[in-house]
């Protein structure tokens, strides 16, 4: 039998999963599931954990393999499961000869990676959209954040890679790329930052339709990335920030770097040059000793940042973290603020589909019938399409969710 891959968490896993599959069946395993963790928060471990159980149940003839970022951080929690046969390290996963070995538990030391190796992958199954990881890591240290311990330090791959694995996946037909990491801002080839990166790629890989970029922390913008918001309409007018908050002491609290000023200031910049853009947000709900009135800048920065798209994360304590330390807020408040934030955001998002009923927009469709505009406002398609196909439609309405393309 095959060897399945179940992920969880964000866009740099599902690359990593394809890669992991890769190496795990060239050194000879088979009839195995690999379950690919995240350990973003509680919840995220606890979902993995559930799979984990239910996989064996199903199929207990089969070897369950964890690894990923909650295997990293805690892989005595894994090995003590009886349903897992083996658990390996963020690193060790990529490494063909750890797979040839049994030893039940391989983790090696992430805080020692000091490269990153490039994922030489063809196509990515079940996703219309290429994503090319040109990062790995982070060198900051959020008091809410686990991930350092599960990616280790920032590193990132050479340009040359990042060219080459573009050009592998347009040649396999994919004509968006999103270029996707841990912290991609903090790229750093020698002298080249992402906004270099960003103008070269697209210069020598002139076949790139479209170019976007995951999510963003803002602070680290560089000069040539604005630039190349303004310059490159191949660069995808849609950025998701990492905001978290939208109070200046709970930010600095959490060991950001930037201040609500700041964020602001930066959607304002990148707006005057593009007029068209969109931005989406993670922000934390209930993060330890929010007040009310903290809580209130939050959603107040909803409007003046205008964002359209939230990711809301309730927050979740995380052993070891500095955070997990400090007063804690009642799970009622947290999860009130979590749900408060949320309408506040969908609201944001109807008035933006609303904004756009009447227009024509390029559209790249994608399986299940839908597809996304150039901002990333998702469109219900009225006829099915070939996924990959690029074509303006004209959008006649939305659900308040999604638009409705006639």
């Amino acid at each position: 039998m095959s060897v399945d891959v179940v992920t969880f968490g964000c866009r740099l896993n599902i690359v990593e999963s394809e890669a992991v599959r890769r190496e795990a069946e060239a050194a000879g395993v088979a009839d195995a599931v690999i379950v690919n963790t995240c350990a973003v928060t509680g919840e995220a471990v606890r979902q993995a954990r559930q799979a984990i159980r239910r996989l064996k149940r199903e199929k207990p003839d089969r070897r369950v393999i964890v690894t990923g970022c909650a295997a990293q951080a805690d892989s005595a929690q894994f090995a003590a499961m009886p349903e897992v046969d083996r658990v390996l390290g963020n690193e060790d996963k990529f490494d063909r000869a750890v797979w040839a070995r049994d030893d039940r538990v391989a983790v090696s030391d992430i805080m020692s990676a000091r490269t990153m190796r490039a994922s030489h992958i063809d196509a990515l199954a079940g996703h219309t959209r290429g994503f090319v990881q040109v990062q790995n890591g982070c060198d900051h240290r959020c008091t809410f954040c686990i991930i350092p311990f599960g990616r280790g330090n920032s590193r990132s791959l050479p340009v040359a890679d990042v060219i080459a694995q573009a050009r592998r996946l347009i040649e396999n037909g994919y004509r968006e790329i999103v270029l996707t990491g841990v912290d991609i801002t903090s790229y750093a080839d020698g002298d080249m930052r992402l906004g270099a990166l960003v103008k070269r790629l697209l210069r020598e890989v002139p076949e790139i339709e479209r170019l976007r970029l995951s999510s963003i922390d803002s602070v680290e913008a560089d000069r040539d990335l604005v630039d190349a918001f303004a310059s490159e309409p191949r660069l995808m007018p849609h950025l998701h920030l990492s905001l978290q908050h939208g109070d200046d002491l709970i930010l600095k609290r959490m060991k950001r770097r930037h201040t609500r000023a700041d964020a602001i200031a930066f959607c304002d910049q990148v707006r005057r040059l593009r007029p068209d853009v969109a931005f989406g947000a993670d922000i934390i709900a209930g993060f330890p000793t929010e007040s009310e009135a903290a809580f209130a800048r939050s959603l107040d920065l909803v409007d003046e940042c205008r964002l359209t798209q939230l990711h809301v994360f309730p927050f979740s304590a995380r052993p070891g973290t500095p955070a997990a330390r400090m007063p804690q807020l009642d799970a009622r408040f947290i999860k009130d603020r979590a749900a408060r934030l949320r309408e506040k955001g969908e609201a944001a998002l109807r008035l933006h589909l609303e904004s756009q009923v009447g227009a024509s927009r390029r559209v790249l469709a994608e399986r299940g019938g839908i597809g996304h505009t150039e901002q990333f406002l998702t469109v219900k398609l009225a006829a099915p399409l070939a996924p990959g196909t690029i074509l303006d439609l004209h959008m006649a309405g939305h659900d308040g969710r999604r638009l409705l393309a006639a």
